[in-house]
């Protein structure tokens, strides 16, 4: 049977003859688990917001035009070449439209699919904001505003005005919350767009979005998709 007043007199003499080298050793695993667990929640919440940031924002499948060059060159065309080994340099894709064919059917039917959640059409291009003599390169993405913060949650990432606000505002624009910083914006004010096409669109700012990250924050905003198409 254990004599658990000689083992404890024991502890204590060693604990208490060298009660320096005790101190810091106690010190050493407080500071070292403690470094440990801050590392672990600091993780633990950063890879959550990666994928509230990714998952949520990011579609399952996505349906797109892929750019790539013709399969059939001039060249092939001509009898005289069908039997050689041909080198084409600068293959140039070809033209083709840049909306997705039958694109309203394809949502049409997705939408009356039970497996689907929901399809969404959206329409990306890179633009100039403008704003005095100002101008940043970003890009502008038309959306459903409502519908996509149904499926996508994007209300959490608007930290000033709101999804109806874009949805009723003719002309509207969310935009990145580094931007409006940059440029010194308010919700109510008028930032210039300018696609790669050229001319001027007059937006109103009708809402802020900070998804977190910062480069992100400075170049992306978002307007209705009607929006979009006029400005394309």
């Amino acid at each position: 049977m254990a004599n658990w007043n000689l083992i404890l007199s024991i502890a204590k003499t060693h604990l208490l003859t060298k009660i320096k080298q005790t101190s810091i050793a106690a010190l050493g695993v407080t500071f070292g688990i403690g470094s440990y667990i801050t590392l672990v929640c600091f993780m633990t919440g950063l890879n959550a917001m990666l994928d509230d940031l990714i998952l949520n924002q990011t579609p399952h499948i996505h349906i797109y035009n892929e750019i790539e060059p013709s399969k059939n060159q001039p060249v092939s065309l001509y009898d005289d070449f069908r039997n050689s080994f041909n080198v084409v340099h600068s293959i140039k894709p070809k033209l083709s439209q840049k909306n997705i064919h039958n694109a309203l059917p394809i949502i049409k039917h997705l939408e009356e699919n039970n497996l689907v959640r929901g399809a969404l059409p959206q329409v990306k291009t890179q633009i100039f904001y403008l704003a005095g003599s100002i101008e940043l390169g970003g890009n502008l993405t038309g959306i459903n505003p409502i519908e996509e913060t149904t499926l996508f949650n994007m209300g959490d990432y608007i930290v000033e005005g709101s999804a109806e606000a874009l949805q009723t505002t003719e002309n509207g624009i969310l935009l990145g919350i580094g931007i409006a910083r940059k440029m010194s914006l308010n919700i109510g004010d008028r930032v210039q767009v300018s696609p790669v096409n050229g001319g001027i669109f007059p937006l109103k700012i009708v809402g802020f979005y900070q998804s977190g990250v910062a480069d992100l924050d400075a170049i992306q905003s978002f307007t209705n998709i009607t929006t979009v198409q006029r400005i394309l």
